[in-house]
């Protein structure tokens, strides 16, 4: 391995400080699980790592807003969230959805921040917090932002962030009687790579689905809406016949990639068979 330099800054200002924009040798680590293994595989060599685990305890905190959100630092670890008693009563599909999040070693270290900025479309992480309507906060040298976690992605392992920009928090909304599901379609073991992930959340009036929301990932080159088969499910009744419809429409609207977890057309047909046990399992409760 190539010698970098290794620093450790002792406040978000100054991790922010340290990074460039016009280098990108210098990366942010915060657990490093995903860094690690490219540079052991010499696909990324730095020349000066960012260590955040000096910054202000602050950014590594799970905390309740008045009005029911949940602000989750992103230095929590995915350990923290599958653990955390708020996430526990109050988003019980994302404590679910943890649990087959790699494994508990991974689930240790990780940290939330870079599960998200990581930009891997294989990622459990995004898709459920995409399809809660969860929100990111941004920092960077002149100002911070916000924005949807879901136009956080732009491509395969590519993200809207700056090189010198850093995700400090996620605030996911209450679900206020909606109903969610995520399902992750796996090759072998239940905490591996999945072959596809989808994830849903909707509200529910006089026995129709409401605001829908259908967010694909794994199969597809970043974490995507299905806004096609999101209005198939709008207004309808969840019957079998309106399931199936969603699912051909997700089928046909997703662009599929093909990789040693399946075949595109294999994928696709996932695709509609999940998506309708996802909607049910919503439904069900099962998901709670």
């Amino acid at each position: 391995m190539i010698p970098f330099e290794m620093v450790e800054p002792a406040s978000l200002q100054e991790a922010v400080s340290l990074l460039d924009p016009q280098e990108p040798t210098i990366r942010p680590v915060a657990g490093g699980t995903a860094l690690m293994l490219m540079m052991k595989s010499g696909v990324f060599q730095p020349t000066r790592l960012v260590c955040l685990h000096r910054i202000e305890p602050e950014h590594a905190r799970i905390t309740l807003a008045a009005d029911g959100a949940l602000r989750i630092g992103a230095m929590a670890t995915l350990r923290q969230v599958e653990k955390d008693a708020n996430v526990a009563a109050r988003l019980p599909v994302l404590k679910r959805a943890m649990r087959t999040l790699s494994n508990v070693r991974v689930r240790n270290v990780a940290r939330v921040g870079g599960a998200l900025a990581h930009g891997d479309p294989h990622m459990d992480l995004p898709p459920v917090l995409a399809a809660l309507g969860a929100r990111i906060a941004i920092a960077g040298p002149q100002q911070s932002r916000e924005m949807p976690l879901e136009e956080l992605y732009a491509g395969y392992y590519e993200t809207v962030l700056e090189k010198n920009e850093l995700i400090t928090a996620v605030t996911v909304p209450p679900l206020d009687g909606r109903k969610a599901a995520y399902m992750k379609v796996t090759s072998r073991t239940a905490d591996d790579w999945p072959s596809l992930g989808v994830a849903v959340s909707f509200g529910m009036k006089s026995g129709a689905i409401s605001d829908p929301v259908v967010v694909v990932s794994a199969a597809t080159a970043k974490v995507t809406r299905m806004k096609t088969a999101e209005s198939v499910l709008n207004n309808a009744a969840p019957d079998d016949a309106a399931l199936r419809r969603a699912g051909d429409a997700a089928a046909e609207e997703a662009e599929m990639l093909s990789d040693a977890h399946g075949s595109a057309p294999y994928k696709r047909e996932l695709l509609r068979v999940y998506l309708r046990r996802a909607v049910r399992e919503a439904l069900d409760g099962s998901a709670e």
